[in-house]
């Protein structure tokens, strides 16, 4: 045999191994999480974005305008939603630059890959996303327990057992072990729903409440200077402000999971529904943050509290149901920011160590 016709049989060979890997990493993406179904309406993306996005954090929001006043405070919201905004019409261009038929970048390790090239994008992107989605389930896992034991502590009015904080924690995160053994994105749908709906609720009550609280008797107690009385503590309390503004407006590494589940043909790619979904998400995303933050600021001052709904002590009925409704939007919540945790333990489970796709697998 000629040293030609060895070299194309490597050549064959490594052509043959190619097709078979992407074969393979075809029929994976038919069972993965994030890819196996492509059927989401524009509005799944709406509430998986105001669930994603509008959590717990927009209760802190008062408190940060305390720690900035009026000024500052309007305008870090003001630009905090504008950038977020355009970031992630960015990133919703990016999802598909072949619109209809070429690659999809179906999660955002894949689209740090083709910005930074495949090591090294893995390495920048995949921990930080890690960090991000799962500190933000840990964050959750503890605000569900906090919310439902306040919940029950409302509710009984001191006739029940006080029960420790841990075990709420575990009550919520059985609730997520249930939800946990969904296959895809789209099969928490209805969730997620439920959730974008309670998300609305909560900060709806929360900013009525604080419209009646601040009634013109009690408006002219109301200091709005700020509390701390050093320069540095001013400024310590500015940053954390900062910070918790900026967590407030999170979602962005979802958002390619998101467009994933939604089909694409080149007459009518991803991204139209999905932009529609995305400023549905932020009209409710404005009304909330917006109408909390201010309405919170100017009923309470720099006395509010760090989560408003604490600040608020009647109606009890009223801040109960509004405890309770926040836990069932972190208990979607939990789940969106999940999901591609799911995906990506699966997809090294399946790659890496050869493991047969399946419900063993997933379970």
């Amino acid at each position: 045999m000629s040293a030609t016709e060895v070299m194309e049989e490597c050549t064959e060979t490594a052509r043959e191994r190619r097709e078979e890997e992407r074969l393979r990493n075809v029929n994976l993406d038919d069972w993965l999480p994030i890819t196996s179904s492509r059927t989401a309406k524009w509005y799944y993306s709406a509430f998986h974005n105001v669930t994603a996005m509008v959590g717990a954090g927009v209760l802190g929001l008062p408190f940060a305008m305390s720690q900035l006043g009026w000024p500052t405070g309007v305008a870090a919201i003001a630009s905090s939603f504008a950038i977020t905004l355009y970031t992630l019409w960015q990133l919703v261009e990016l999802h598909e630059p072949a619109p209809g038929g070429g690659k999809r970048f179906d999660r955002y390790h894949e689209l740090g890959q083709a910005a930074f090239g495949r090591r090294l994008g893995v390495c920048l992107i995949v921990p930080l996303q890690l960090i991000v989605q799962v500190g933000t389930d840990i964050v959750y896992m503890v605000t569900g327990g906090q919310t439902l034991k306040k919940f029950v502590e409302l509710a009984c009015d001191g006739r029940c057992a006080d029960i420790r904080l841990t075990f709420y924690i575990m009550m919520f995160a059985s609730a997520q072990f249930v939800l946990s053994q969904c296959p895809n994105f789209n099969s928490i749908s209805a969730v997620s729903a439920a959730a974008a709906a309670m998300s609305l609720c909560y900060s709806m009550i929360a900013f009525f409440a604080s419209v009646l609280k601040a009634h013109p008797a009690a408006a002219a107690a109301v200091d709005y200077g700020f509390k701390a009385t050093t320069a540095a503590g001013r400024v310590f309390g500015a940053f954390n402000a900062l910070g918790a503004v900026s967590f407030a407006f999170a979602g962005h590494n979802v958002v390619l999971e998101i467009q994933a589940t939604i089909p694409s043909t080149p007459e009518r790619p991803s991204k139209r529904p999905m932009w529609r979904g995305v400023v549905v998400a932020y009209a409710v995303v404005a009304l909330c943050y917006f109408t909390v933050a201010f309405g919170g600021y100017h009923a309470f001052g720099n006395a509010v509290a760090p989560n408003v709904l604490i600040s608020l002590e009647k109606p009890r009925w009223l801040v109960a149901a509004a405890n309770l409704m926040v836990v069932v939007h972190v208990i979607g919540a939990y789940q969106v920011y999940a999901m591609p945790v799911f995906d990506m333990i699966e997809t090294v489970l399946a790659k890496k160590l050869h493991l047969r796709p399946g419900l063993p697998l997933r379970h």
